[in-house]
């Protein structure tokens, strides 16, 4: 299980890949394999999450936005407000995913997540 230590509220991409995620029940339904990043404002909008799979092989990778999950110091790792069978119930991805709103829009409407282009400048949400 890997974990991320930061402090100001800033960390590296690089060392959250492998940071374990917990579903709200405590159990471990896998890690963040890379983030998608909004090339214009900068902000994070997906965990792409990885797991399953044995020693690497055969995992899944399933995009979460960003707003579903929650880091928790005490473990050093990501609680998602989502469980392992809403990750097997997702919408299908590819990587032409990234590129179709209609996508994106069912994904955010699957976990009950609040669009990132609802947001109004400077974070806000409206």
């Amino acid at each position: 299980m890997a974990s991320a230590e930061f402090g100001f509220n800033l960390i590296s991409s690089q060392d959250l890949e492998g940071v374990t995620v917990f579903d709200p029940n405590g159990d471990e339904i896998g890690e963040i394999d890379h983030l998608m990043i909004d090339c214009v404002s900068g902000r994070v909008r997906y965990a792409v999450m990885a797991f399953g799979g044995f020693l690497g092989l055969g995992h899944s990778h399933y995009p979460l936005p960003w707003s579903s999950l929650t880091y928790d110091r005490e473990r050093g790792a990501f609680v998602a407000d989502v469980t392992e069978q809403q990750l097997h119930d997702a919408p299908e991805f590819s990587d032409d995913s990234w590129s179709d709103r209609e996508w994106e829009r069912r994904v955010h409407e699957h976990y009950h997540a609040r669009p990132y282009w609802d947001e109004q400048p400077g974070g806000r949400t409206s």
